[in-house]
């Protein structure tokens, strides 16, 4: 298959380059400064903060599925990109007739409100009383305006017309990849309080062929 993978240079998007070419899939690297790619990997340089829409566009022309791991470097500083970046990436989806489009987000998002979504539950329907009342509220307080950021990015998807779907794991860790995980459709899971990012990569490939999540969300953990 044909993969765009956008910010394939970072924590997620590496491991999706590595795991995607192990795979034997065509892939294109978008990142704002490619590197240290594996051969055969086409690399196109877009700053998604500033997108460079022909490029971007270039980028997808042909894909079978983009890849998303845009995020902020720094979560309590750097708000708005991962919205900003995902509204170009639908856009030039959109131009090029690319339809399948995965996403990670954060397991505390489902709370949080959006303008077209200004009701959402109290609290996730898979988090635990300690989740509910201490870790959720907590994350939060100090990650507001990046979950915030998120929660608008899972709505823009929502209004793209899109076959899209948002993954939301909990902690990130740099463990190796196990292969060993739970998943359940538009809920957390029960317990789960963090996940390798290799195993977030590794879902999200699974999940290209898996008709059943389009249009979910779907939380991970370990």
């Amino acid at each position: 298959m044909r993969f765009t993978i956008v910010a394939a240079t970072g924590g997620i998007g590496r491991h999706l380059v590595e795991q995607a070419v192990a795979g034997g899939h065509e892939v294109t690297a978008v990142a704002r400064r490619p590197r240290e790619l594996p051969d055969g990997v086409r690399a196109v340089a877009v700053d998604l903060a500033r997108p460079d829409m022909p490029a971007l566009a270039s980028a997808v022309r042909g894909a079978d599925a983009v890849l998303s791991a845009l995020g902020p470097r720094n979560p309590r500083g750097d708000a708005g990109i991962t919205s900003g970046g995902t509204r170009a990436i639908v856009t030039a989806m959109q131009a090029e007739h690319v339809r399948r489009i995965i996403i990670v987000s954060a397991a505390p998002v489902g709370p949080v409100a959006v303008p077209g979504r200004p009701k959402p539950p109290r609290h996730d329907p898979g988090d635990g009383i300690l989740m509910r009342y201490v870790g959720a509220p907590l994350t939060r307080m100090i990650f507001g305006r990046h979950y915030a950021d998120l929660a608008m990015t899972e709505q823009i998807l929502r209004d793209s017309g899109l076959e899209w779907t948002v993954s939301r794991p909990p902690k990130l860790t740099d463990k190796p990849l196990t292969g060993r995980y739970r998943t359940a459709l538009n809920r957390n899971i029960r317990g789960g309080f963090s996940v390798p990012r290799a195993d977030v990569a590794h879902h999200m490939l699974a999940m290209v062929n898996q008709p059943e999540t389009i249009g979910q969300i779907v939380g991970i953990a370990t």
